[in-house]
């Protein structure tokens, strides 16, 4: 009986762990001001960031993936996500806007 007990714990650790990775993060407004693919990194000026809990101003960020540089150029008005991976301030989505 004790080792069904501690399956059914490993088991909610797991649902637990995984309902907090399927969060969704904040979307939120900037504009592109450089975008350096050779780097992967990506210059933004943006609104507040709560997930980071950060306000709005001008700064770099490490492109999760170098591919989606190639979507977006300097004045580009964009909407994106960001959050910490491996300790850096990354965006993790991004898309063109309006």
């Amino acid at each position: 009986m004790k080792k069904a007990s501690h399956m059914a714990i490993l088991g909610l650790s797991f649902i637990v762990s995984s309902v907090a990775l399927a969060q969704t993060l904040p979307k939120v407004r900037g504009t592109v001001d450089k975008v350096d693919a050779a780097s992967g990194k990506i210059s933004l000026t943006h609104e507040a960031i709560p997930n980071l809990n950060m306000e709005g101003m001008s700064m770099v960020f490490k492109a999760g993936d170098p591919a989606m540089l190639k979507s977006v150029k300097a004045g580009d008005k964009v909407q994106f996500e960001a959050d910490r991976v491996n300790g850096q301030i990354t965006v993790v989505k991004i898309q063109k806007v309006k």
